[in-house]
């Protein structure tokens, strides 16, 4: 792995405006946002403005949130993910398989808009895995 695990908490249209709220609780810095719209994804225009991805810094604390597409749901437990960032096609894959193992496919492991194999994950025990491998 290429990082410690990074927490992904997840909105239900106002990631901006929580995102803007840890800046100021914490005086760090939001170093990327990216909108439904922005980006190179069909999504319907009505979630054109939320957050896709954003990723925000102060000195070691690093975060990265979302905004959940329209008709899905944000209950305690889903709104919050653990992401990792992989070095390798062979280590998404071994933990795609085994997370999965006995867990749940949120998202399949696939190639991405972004340059990266992704997967989302729940684990027999509820955790939810945001595996990441970005090629190079």
């Amino acid at each position: 792995m290429k990082h410690p695990v990074t927490p992904y908490l997840t909105f239900d249209g106002n990631a901006r405006e929580a995102i803007e709220f840890y800046k100021e609780v914490f005086e760090g810095e939001v170093v990327e946002i990216q909108t439904f719209g922005e980006a190179d994804f069909p999504t319907p225009p009505e979630v054109d403005d939320r957050v896709m991805h954003a990723k925000f810094k102060k000195d070691e604390l690093f975060i990265m949130v979302s905004d959940v597409l329209l008709g899905q749901s944000i209950e305690i437990g889903n709104n919050i993910s653990l992401a990792l960032e992989l070095e390798s096609e062979e280590e998404i894959q071994k933990l795609y398989d085994r997370l999965s193992q006995n867990g749940t496919v949120l998202m399949e492991l696939q190639d991405t808009f972004w340059g990266a194999k992704f997967a989302k994950v729940k684990d027999r025990f509820g955790i939810i895995w945001d595996l990441n491998y970005t090629k190079a």
